[in-house]
């Protein structure tokens, strides 16, 4: 406190300002926030009072909440007990005042006071019946608690599934549920739960108590979580209930969420090398080992594992690899957790079948079949002061649904669409729906964030005595922070996703057409061919979201007013012109109407391509397959019902399309349920409590440990003079001046890690103050996460922290290297921190030796025969380059060409290529694809001051075989690799 006198009064320096301070004033400062939290700065200024409920506290409220309802005369009974006994012990404390008063008040002889002999006669006579009535009433009030502790497992469970609910919060901030909510849902599980033939029969209640109440839960917290999130929340629930029973060891959930665990043993085995072990990556290796050396349960996996590699191997490559199995009997030594552990290892893209199995076995199948979007229960769950909030995501829109709802009840709506200015007309909106009994719909609340605070208000002054009982608060919104958090624990949420599938979008757009949209143009027989064409594209873009980058390097969020447009612009051309336009409506569609929101180039090559397919003159004739499998293709017209014959063939489709509708390989499916496994993991991992760790270990422990063998391999750092007195800037080599910018940049991480380190291990020790920054860098390490303060001076990467750590080893090798040993013969292009400086040297050196503008100059690309470690030579001119990983293809050796990959191979290694500048090299007509090189996976960058992308390096050409196309920068291309997704990359995600 910046306290001082002035004169006689006490002052106090608040900002610029001087006030008076009196020393009785305290502040008080509340917060609705479920778990707040200060930076240690500001924790250790005030005082903290804690409220939040505890689970044990929990349990005891929920306890008597089924006391209450299940039993109420017992609970009636016990109350009234806790009163008697409460009387009665003020009786007797009356009494014993009573007579110390009379005792010091008498005079003379006591024995000749009668009445105090009458008042001590008569007191003994009360308290013998009042220590009999206290004794009589402690063993009935035992009888009772016994009673009362035969439904704690009710209470018990409760609790353990409050706080999985509780924790949702931290995955999306619409994810608010409160306390209020949970205990009404509780009280109304009690009431309308089944009892059993025998009533006196309580295990078998308390059974059906749980089950019943756990799938209410389920069912009510499901139509509020978007699909991503519901299969992650039926996990969430059981490994709760299984952990409150002690059924799940700390240690293996750890490493199931992060393959990582301390070790208590050592193996001591290296990977295997011998003929028929390949199919054992290195990624596969160390898990395994991490596996074997930390669970108890493993002891001597490894050895058998190699023992049984033939065994092993048809489990990989098993298509029901998580069904299967395990081979040395260990299916039947291991427990599901465990199971799940060696698929984690094994085949992580099988990780979603094996949890739905995992909840399915304990909870049931129902758990794993979220139900359907139903706005009707939800209204029937509302009251006037709880409204009704539509979470949304892009491409959903729920107001067809509401209006159609609110048309057959017969409601009143008054709509707005909430933004700047919209605020005054929402209250008055409101005020009159509250007095009329009308419904109000405001929607997009996430653009009105200034105007929450006054919805909020609003709300909570919702009176049921003077609102009208019809009136109804009906709210949408994207997810947002600046939503209230009272009015989403008070609120009903919901969300409504788009439809996901071929087949559900095909089945969409034939939604809002009919039989005499089909026929509007002069041309219906093509009308009708195209439409479906144009229809099937729209579908096939959407779904290429699934895959990730390999489908779209930005997810676009494309929908129907795109489609529309882009009919209407069919049925104009088409009547427009005699023959049908294609490069206009090629031009039109991908360019315009869908390239308008890409906003990738590689993007907009790949969408230009697949248009093409469907926009072609084969489309109008009948079969004409859209893919391989001949199960897509432009169906014959039903000349009599041309919108029927549409709808039938779209309900025969698969459910689930292949990845050869988008032209994509098997593999395809693998990077994409491997994303869902990341993804899955990942959101358990940051809901996972910050206290402690498995193995004995605490969490400081972990993180302190980490951050002291990561210290340890640091080497030392680079002498940036002497590196560039050694390699000054020369005009004739400029890779003196690339080495220089690497080291240097590098030698800025290294300061980073190297001084964030040790900071750290001295703030979990107590010896310095753990700041923010410190604490999220503790988190982050602890969660196997490369800390901000690290990412912000580094290359892109997306490796976990043990992973990034050994690159960034590999990379200070790879200069020190260079520096020691001069130019290498082979460039590892993975080691650059701007791979684009590296490329741009290289043709400066040739433009330079021939006093040529580099403008002028550009790379082939060859392929040589030799492998990384037998070239020993530089190149005349140009540079030998090795280190990059290709998905969705692969370099065939024998044919020198790109070929398809192998089955649940998703990345592989290029070959080393040379680079070889030229002058004026002319463009290659045929016979090759134009490939894209990145730093990582992820594809998407951003133009950074240098105008470069962050992530984009180059286009360079390797040698295929495919359909000869011109591409949209008009060179010669191959489609099938451009629909593929193939592209190059400098690093993987491990």
């Amino acid at each position: 406190q910046q306290t001082f006198r002035q004169g006689s009064q006490l002052m106090i320096r608040l900002g610029d300002s001087t006030i008076p301070y009196n020393e009785s004033f305290r502040f008080f400062m509340t917060t609705k926030l479920p778990n707040p939290h200060y930076p240690p700065e500001v924790a250790v200024k005030v005082s903290l009072l804690n409220f939040s409920i505890t689970p044990k506290g929990l349990e005891d409220q929920l306890l008597g909440v089924v006391m209450v309802t299940e039993l109420p005369e017992k609970e009636e009974k016990k109350n009234a007990l806790v009163v008697n006994n409460a009387r009665m012990a003020k009786e007797l404390k009356d009494i014993e005042d009573t007579i110390l008063h009379m005792l010091s008040n008498s005079t003379g002889n006591i024995l000749d006071d009668q009445e105090l002999i009458d008042t001590l006669s008569s007191s003994k006579v009360t308290s013998i019946e009042i220590n009999e009535k206290v004794a009589e009433a402690k063993i009935t009030e035992r009888e009772l608690d016994e009673e009362r502790e035969r439904y704690r497992p009710v209470a018990f469970r409760g609790s353990l599934l409050f706080f999985a609910i509780a924790d949702l919060s931290q995955i999306d901030p619409m994810y608010q549920y409160s306390l209020q909510m949970f205990t009404g849902l509780f009280r109304n599980a009690i009431l309308k739960s089944e009892h059993p033939e025998d009533p006196n029969d309580v295990a078998k209640r308390i059974d059906l108590l749980n089950d019943f109440f756990t799938y209410m839960l389920y069912q009510n917290i499901c139509r509020s979580l978007f699909e991503k999130d519901k299969l992650l929340f039926s996990f969430t629930l059981v490994i709760k209930v299984l952990q409150g029973d002690g059924k799940v060891d700390d240690t293996t959930w750890r490493f199931l969420l992060s393959a990582q665990a301390p070790k208590i043993r050592d193996c001591g085995m290296s990977k295997p090398t011998e003929p028929g072990t390949e199919w054992i990556t290195n990624q596969m290796w160390s898990e395994l080992v991490t596996m074997s050396e930390g669970l108890a349960a493993f002891d001597g996996f490894l050895e058998s594992f190699v023992a049984h590699a033939a065994e092993w191997q048809k489990l990989f490559g098993s298509e029901t690899a998580n069904e299967d199995p395990l081979p040395d009997g260990y299916s039947d030594r291991l427990s599901m957790l465990d199971h799940m552990c060696v698929i984690r290892c094994l085949r992580p893209d099988k990780i979603i079948e094996c949890v739905q199995t995992f909840v399915s076995a304990h909870f049931g199948q129902r758990f794993i079949e979220p139900p359907p979007f139903d706005i009707e229960q939800s209204f029937g769950d509302s009251n006037l002061s709880t409204p009704l909030i539509f979470v949304l995501t892009s491409g959903s829109d729920p107001t067809k649904d509401f209006l159609t709802f609110a048309d057959a009840g017969g409601r009143k709506v008054s709509a707005i669409s909430l933004g700047q200015g919209q605020g005054p007309l929402a209250e008055s909106l409101i005020e009159q729906g509250t007095s009329r009994g009308s419904w109000v719909l405001l929607q997009n609340c996430h653009l009105a964030a200034s105007w929450m605070m006054k919805l909020e208000q609003i709300v909570e002054e919702l009176d049921p005595a003077t609102v009208h009982k019809d009136f109804r608060l009906w709210l949408t919104s994207m997810p947002s922070k600046a939503f209230p958090v009272s009015v989403l624990q008070q609120g009903i949420k919901m969300t409504k996703e788009p439809p996901k599938g071929m087949r559900a979008n095909l089945r969409n757009a034939y939604y809002n057409l009919d039989d005499a949209k089909l026929s509007v143009t002069d041309k219906p027989n093509k009308f009708r061919k195209l439409i479906f064409g144009l229809c099937f594209f729209h579908a096939l873009i959407q779904e290429r979201r699934k895959f990730g980058p390999l489908g779209w390097n930005i997810p676009y969020e494309f929908n129907d007013t795109d489609l529309d447009i882009s009919i209407s612009q069919l049925e104009l051309y088409l009547n427009k012109y005699q023959e049908v336009p294609w490069e206009v409506l090629n031009t039109l569609t991908s360019y315009i109407n869908y390239g308008g929101r890409v906003t990738d180039a590689i993007d907009m090559r790949c969408i230009d391509v697949i248009l093409r397919q469907f926009y072609c003159e084969g489309v109008l004739k009948d079969d004409y397959r859209f893919s391989d499998s001949g199960i897509y293709y432009s169906v014959p017209v039903n000349e009599g019902e041309p919108h029927q014959g549409y709808i039938d063939y779209i309900e025969q489709l698969p459910v689930n399309a292949a990845p050869e509708v988008f032209g994509m390989h098997e593999n395809a499916n693998i990077t994409y349920a491997l994303s869902e496994t990341h993804l899955l993991f990942g959101t358990l991992m940051q809901l996972q409590p910050r206290t402690s760790s498995g193995g004995g270990l605490t969490r400081e422990e972990v993180i302190g440990d980490t951050a002291r063998k990561i210290q340890e391999r640091l080497p030392i750092d680079f002498d940036i003079e002497a590196t560039s007195m050694r390699y000054p800037t020369r005009y004739d080599e400029s890779m003196n001046t690339v080495l220089v910018q690497e080291a240097i940049r590098y030698q800025a991480l290294l300061d980073v890690v190297r001084s964030t380190l040790p900071q750290l291990r001295r703030a979990l020790k107590g010896l310095v103050v753990l700041s923010a920054d410190l604490e999220a860098m503790g988190d982050a390490i602890f969660a196997q996460r490369v800390p901000s303060q690290w990412e912000a001076k580094a290359y892109p990467c997306l490796k976990p922290l043990d992973g990034w750590v050994n690159e960034f080893l590999q990379r200070l090798d790879f200069i020190n290297k260079w520096i020691e040993n001069g130019n290498p013969p082979v460039y590892w292009v993975s080691g650059f921190f701007f791979p684009q400086a590296f490329f741009t040297g290289q043709l400066q050196n040739f433009a330079r030796s021939l006093q040529i503008p580099i403008d002028s100059t550009s790379f082939a690309q060859e392929y040589p025969d030799a492998e990384f470690e037998d070239i020993t030579e530089k190149p005349p001119t140009g540079c030998y380059i090795n280190g990059l990983f290709i998905e969705g293809a692969r370099w065939d050796k024998s044919a020198k060409r790109l070929a398809e990959p192998l089955p649940k191979v998703l990345f592989e290694t290029m070959p080393v290529i040379y680079f070889r500048p030229e002058q004026n090299r002319a463009e290659v007509t045929e016979g090759v694809y134009r490939m894209p090189l990145y730093k990582v996976l992820s594809r998407a960058g951003t133009l950074s001051t240098t105008g470069h992308s962050t992530n984009f390096v180059m286009w360079f050409t390797v040698p295929s075989v495919g359909t000869e196309i011109k591409n949209n920068r008009g060179l010669s291309d191959h489609s099938e690799w451009i629909k593929a997704g193939v592209a190059c990359f400098c690093s993987l995600k491990y």
